[in-house]
């Protein structure tokens, strides 16, 4: 792995709220890329802080935002403790994670010195939702998501997409309806954007989290390598 440099900073956002987030970065390369991870329902854990560092490793200044802030720093649920999840979930608004995401994307372009016209963002599971909104925000060259579920919620945004999207899904995945992923790529189709839609036979839900019995090695391995030509392709 590339010589990293990570950490915890704390971002002002416009609310007046203060939100940590975990960045990662290397060391022995210019600032050139950034790139928003998004957690999954279970908080800035050890896991997702592990996978900003592994992008970190494929030269990327990469911060993934506390996006339950709200309730309290430091929110680490575990992964057998799903119920802990649903009311910080259920209490998350639109409009204030818009502005979580505009403080982490002005962090990398004004703290981390990233070109503005090279940001991208992936996410997982809850965090796959979160990229596609993000990429409704922010001025994104590409966009991943892993596994989102409840997109169809945000797609009377679907116009205001930035940047192409990458969407991962598993076929034995029993958490997202497979009506939910027909209307999500049916309105992207519907609004001219651009996309690419890949589904694993012999996956489920959270594919690709290795800290989770659900991990299957090869899809994982698989989707990393296309996100990561994915954004080569749109960030250079």
């Amino acid at each position: 792995m590339a010589n990293l440099h990570s950490e915890w900073v704390e971002l002002q956002v416009a609310d007046g709220s203060r939100m940590r987030a975990w960045t990662a970065r290397p060391t022995d390369a210019a600032p050139n890329r950034g790139l928003l991870v998004f957690q999954e329902a279970f908080g800035v854990n050890e896991h997702i802080r592990e996978v900003t560092e592994r992008w970190a490793a494929e030269g990327f200044v990469a911060i993934a935002p506390e996006i339950y802030h709200r309730a309290g720093p430091g929110i680490d649920v575990k992964y057998d403790e799903f119920p802990k999840v649903m009311p910080l979930m259920q209490a998350l608004k639109t409009e204030e994670m818009v502005l979580d995401m505009e403080a982490a994307g002005a962090w990398l372009r004004d703290a981390a010195g990233v070109p503005g016209d090279r940001l991208a963002s992936v996410g997982y599971c809850m965090g796959g939702r979160l990229s596609f909104l993000a990429n409704t925000v922010l001025p994104l060259q590409a966009a991943v998501s892993y596994y989102g579920g409840n997109i169809p919620a945000l797609l009377d945004r679907v116009g205001k997409l930035a940047a192409p999207m990458l969407f991962f899904w598993g076929e034995k995945d029993t958490h997202i309806p497979l009506a939910q992923i027909r209307q999500t790529l049916d309105a992207m189709a519907a609004a001219g954007k651009t996309f690419a839609n890949i589904s694993f036979s012999d996956a489920g839900h959270a594919f690709a989290c290795d800290a989770r019995t659900a991990y299957h090695a090869e899809s994982a391995q698989q989707s990393r390598e296309w996100t990561l030509s994915f954004f080569n392709r749109h960030l250079g």
